[in-house]
């Protein structure tokens, strides 16, 4: 009999009807005032042709044994009861740690697989391989990479970009001007990494228009906002934000409109970058007409910009997307400068805000931590930048510069992956196979036959969320789910706790790695620290069984952030930040001494490599976005129903102007091609005046599906992207952006394969 169950999602919160096998309808949650129409990639998702059934092993590695190899990605997979699998798996762990010892082992998971507290792919993988003696480790992140490093040197830390953005009920009592550097995509607002409970930014977006708040957008795509913003556009060449930033700031100080009070009293360096932008450092004034060049906005703009921005309440957002390109570190750091400038960080809807996706917007956040699964030690100190995977891989040994330190990249010999997809989110890909056809052996726990599994050695198959109970909540989220599952496993896969733990014993660690504990046992003892932590609180919650047979508890929460920084600005000696100097450093002596030529001690415009200014365009003529999809989280759920309506003959589309496409003959739904000196894919052609002449949009997450010649005929932007460091200070990736052509493909379109499983030897 069928029966509705409540579950949590990355897209948000929902009810399933299911028979137990299958899912028959889903229903978003009743207090969600915006559901994410993506949830409705899970059902089509469920019992797709690409999930995995069972275990397998790669044809070339039973034969051959472990080792580099060319097939990965190309070869056969031989099908094993699990009892062969694991045994198979545990005596090439042995070996590897025998031989070379825990750091020759990459711990990979970048945490996206599930939004469950306890079946978080990334604490189950880093538990396992701590009880195994370690791991090297992959630091920072593929959002805000190059923010992560930054902002500890300028306001302390990363955090009060995470928790202290100002609600937008704050923007609508206060702000009179919100400037969005990059946007507040309501695509964005739609996912989480623990799950979404209520989606509220077209709401809160309409009612601060409605209050009288005044929205400027400054990006090359149009719907980089919601339409009930009311935003008025500015579009500047991608990449040149920062020299348009110097200009308003000239603007400030030529019209002495610069808040001295603020930046005495807060801030320490303001001298260097006011002389900076006056020219005194360079010979050059950062003047309008000198970002004109630049940015190709006018002058007039600027100048009247600028004296808006001094005459209003104004708020300055960067998104996170501004930072994941080379130089990525300056718009960040001048944004917080011009700020500073005005003087109105930590007045109420005024001052900085960054990474402005709305997923955290509008709700009170709580008060206390929630449980989660301990990782345990990891022996092993080397680790690499997270989007360094492929120059680590390919140079072993080799040094490399990060945060003022010269560091040497270990010697891999088996990466071990559970939850993500590299061949989606890394740049470059035609490098990165290469990189991993390197390693001696390559393990992989999926759901799907994604690019990733098809590169491994080992794939073992692992249940979607909806197959297990967790407890879910998401960052910033007060509402705590129990999440049940929903219908059995599909074939014959097993959760990763069951994985690892049928390894561990295996391995002689599971004692360790279990603690006797089942699922449902680590689930109530979770749950049983929240309860001890809220009574200490003098509050009493539900009882385990109380808590799962109701589905959800609402944790206490506070209110909303009016601001960000506002404690230091009410009291700046008693909340100091966390930077040497307890200010905001426009100025860092600290990154000035490390000598870095791509990132100085205070913010500048440093031209980058691939942008429409540059020598390139005579054969790369267009600017490529790889932003977020609309349709899916990353690459999650490609073959789901929501997402596949998406593509245009089978292929992701590609936004163009109607400019552009009128001067290489191009009509819209046409299939093109999308190339530049480091690979090429296919996509499908849409039309559209939201995008940038000069500028093409091509979104991330198609399954990388690449031909005998590289060319990923589904449409994964990164098979063009330059596997480049945003700078040496942070290493970060700089997937964002990409100099390319575009050609209408005329060939016998090649049938796609990622959509299917690959050969199996039965």
């Amino acid at each position: 009999m069928s029966k509705s169950i409540l579950h949590m999602s990355h897209w948000g919160a929902f009810d399933a009807i299911s028979d137990g096998e299958r899912i028959l309808n889903t229903r978003p949650y009743d207090k969600d005032p915006e559901p994410s129409p993506i949830l409705y990639n899970i059902p089509s998702s469920h019992h797709h042709r690409t999930r995995i059934d069972r275990p397998y092993v790669r044809s070339g590695w039973l034969e051959n044994g472990p080792g580099s190899s060319s097939r990965r990605g190309k070869d056969k997979f031989v099908p094993l009861e699990w009892n062969d699998a694991l045994d198979l798996l545990a005596e090439e762990l042995k070996r590897i740690y025998s031989s070379f010892g825990a750091e020759s082992v990459f711990g990979g998971s970048y945490g996206w697989a599930s939004a469950g507290r306890f079946h978080h792919a990334q604490s189950q993988i880093h538990r396992f391989l701590n009880c195994m003696g370690g791991y090297v480790d992959g630091v920072d992140n593929y959002s805000f990479g190059a923010s992560n490093v930054l902002l500890p040197h300028i306001i302390g830390s990363v955090n009060p970009t995470l928790t202290e953005n100002p609600s937008l009920e704050a923007i609508a009592n206060h702000s009179e001007l919100v400037i969005l550097f990059g946007g507040i995509a309501t695509k964005n607002a739609a996912n989480n990494a623990g799950g979404i409970s209520r989606h509220n930014t077209r709401g809160w977006l309409k009612k601060a228009h409605n209050n009288g708040t005044r929205f400027i957008l400054v990006s090359p795509l149009q719907d980089d906002i919601a339409e009930e913003a009311n935003a008025e556009w500015i579009a500047p060449r991608p990449g040149s934000d920062t020299a348009l930033m110097l200009a308003l700031g000239y603007v400030l100080i030529s019209e002495k409109l610069v808040s001295k009070e603020f930046l005495n009293k807060y801030c320490i360096g303001y001298e260097k970058l006011e002389k900076y932008i006056l020219g005194n450092e360079d010979g050059i004034p950062k003047t309008p007409n000198w970002a004109e060049t630049i940015s190709e906005i006018p002058a007039p703009t600027i100048w009247k910009l600028a004296r808006d921005m001094a005459a209003h309440r104004t708020l300055i957002t960067v998104s996170w997307s501004l930072q994941r390109t080379q130089y990525g570190e300056q718009p960040l750091w001048m944004g917080i400068a011009l700020a500073s400038m005005l003087g109105q960080i930590g007045l109420p809807g005024g001052g900085f805000g960054h990474g402005f996706t709305g997923s955290f917007i509008g709700h009170n956040p709580r008060t206390m931590k929630v449980p989660a699964l301990p990782q345990g030690k990891n022996n092993v100190n080397k680790y690499i930048p997270v989007a360094r995977i492929a120059d680590m891989l390919l140079n072993p040994g080799g040094s490399y510069h990060y945060k003022g330190k010269v560091l040497t990249y270990p010697d891999i010999k088996m990466v071990y992956w559970c939850g993500g997809n590299p061949f989606h989110h890394h740049q470059d890909l035609g490098r990165l196979r290469k990189a991993f056809n390197s390693l001696e052996t390559v393990v992989v726990h999926d759901s799907f036959w994604t690019a990733t599994t098809r590169h491994a050695d080992f794939v073992l198959p692992a249940t979607m969320s909806i197959e297990r109970d967790d407890l879910g909540i998401g960052m910033g989220e007060s509402e705590l789910f129990a999440m049940k599952s929903i219908t059995k496993p599909h074939g014959e896969s097993k959760d990763d706790y069951e994985i690892f733990s049928e390894l561990a014993h295996r391995l002689r660690i599971g004692k360790q790695f279990t603690e006797g504990r089942s699922v449902t046992d680590w689930l109530k003892c979770m749950y049983e620290k929240l309860r001890l932590d809220l009574s200490e609180m003098k509050i009493q919650a539900p009882s385990f069984q109380e808590f799962w047979d109701i589905g959800t508890y609402q944790l206490p929460t506070e209110d909303a952030p009016q601001s960000m920084l506002k404690k230091f600005r009410d009291d700046p000696t008693l909340h100091r930040l966390g930077t040497p100097s307890g200010k905001i450093e426009i100025f860092s002596s600290t990154i000035e001494s490390f000598g870095y030529k791509d990132c100085a001690g205070h913010p500048k415009w440093l031209e980058p490599k691939e942008w429409l200014g540059s020598d390139i365009t005579k054969h790369y003529p267009l600017h490529m976005i790889a932003n977020q999809p609309k349709t899916r989280l990353h690459s999650q759920l490609d073959v789901g129903d929501y997402s596949q309506k998406s593509k245009i003959s089978n292929r992701e589309p590609l936004r163009m102007h109607p400019d552009d496409a009128r001067k290489r003959n191009l009509s819209d739904k046409d299939v093109v091609e999308v190339f530049n000196d480091r690979g090429s894919c296919l996509a499908g052609l849409l039309i559209s005046k939201s995008v940038r002449p000069g500028v093409v949009q091509l979104s991330t997450g198609a399954w990388y599906d690449p031909d005998e010649n590289g060319m990923c005929k589904h449409g994964n932007p990164n098979s063009l992207t330059a596997d480049r460091p945003t700078s040496n200070l942070s290493q970060a990736p700089t997937g964002q952006h990409a100099l390319v052509e575009v050609r209408k493909y005329t060939k016998t379109l090649p049938k796609l394969t990622v959509m299917d499983p690959p050969s199996i030897v039965k």
